[in-house]
């Protein structure tokens, strides 16, 4: 091979080397594009009973998958790339399997790291004051009905999700109301109580429209949240909340008086 010959050989292959690397450059871009995208995106999965908050449940899940095989309903999956979640952390879809809580939760005692909290689905026997697992603290999401859609909205009598419901007439009522249009007929609309729901998405299986209407959100998406200035006038509680913070108040700018008092230079340069 003249060296004319081998030069051209050597810039072919570093053009061939360069455009390799652009693209594993790129694929590497995309696949670390989608990472990203899962991870933003799971602030919207159900987690099992017992989950910490988010963002402490992804710290602490190892990605063992002792919570999806203790599962009797196969309710739990372990998120794969795609599914739009940290990959390797259980969660659940509603509509397909829904939680179908159990009362020996057994999929939570099982986690070895705790991100699942059994703590949190604990309280006292009111016979034996004796701890015990209570399903129903669980607090996996919050259903959310869709009025446009919801058939019991346009008159239409169906109580699936009422019916479905676990906590019957507790986390989920119906709410009489006239049809004035008609004059003769009446609305049953579902009506979700948020402070007793348990998000185990059994009525957004049960729903009976094509798209579910209603369906189970994470809290943190779901939720609201006040903020300590205001107070509830009628809560006793709240009332004596915002005077300790008022006392506790006093009590900093008292100190902080006596330290600028303790601190202020104003006498020594009177006696100099």
């Amino acid at each position: 091979m003249s060296k004319e010959e081998d030069k051209m050989a050597t810039r072919r292959k570093a053009l061939t080397d360069l455009v390799k690397g652009a693209g594993y450059l790129a694929l590497g871009g995309l696949t670390w594009g989608g990472y990203v995208k899962e991870a933003k995106a799971t602030e919207f999965a159900l987690r099992p009973p017992g989950a910490l908050p988010e963002k402490d449940f992804v710290k602490a899940c190892i990605k063992c998958g002792l919570c999806v095989e203790h599962c009797p309903y196969d309710t739990l999956l372990l998120s794969e790339h795609g599914d739009k979640k940290v990959i390797g952390t259980p969660y659940f879809d509603a509509r397909t399997i829904p939680c179908y809580m159990c009362v020996d939760i057994p999929c939570v005692p099982v986690c070895p790291t705790g991100a699942l909290d059994v703590t949190l689905l604990t309280s006292i026997d009111e016979e034996t004051q004796e701890e015990k697992l209570d399903i129903n603290k669980s607090k996996m999401g919050v259903a959310v009905v869709d009025p446009d859609n919801c058939v019991a909205f346009w008159g239409i009598q169906c109580d699936a999700c009422y019916r479905a419901c676990p906590l019957l007439d507790e986390a989920i009522s119906l709410v009489y109301e006239k049809n004035e249009r008609t004059g003769k007929h009446a609305f049953l609309k579902p009506e979700v109580h948020r402070e007793v729901c348990t998000g185990c998405g059994l009525c957004e299986h049960a729903c009976i429209t094509e798209e579910a209407s209603i369906i189970v959100l994470p809290h943190e998406i779901v939720t609201g949240k006040v903020g300590d200035h205001y107070i509830k006038g009628w809560d006793k509680n709240d009332e004596n909340r915002l005077r300790k913070e008022k006392e506790l108040e006093k009590i900093g700018d008292d100190m902080k008086s006596t330290l600028d008092y303790l601190n202020s230079t104003d006498d020594l340069l009177d006696e100099e």
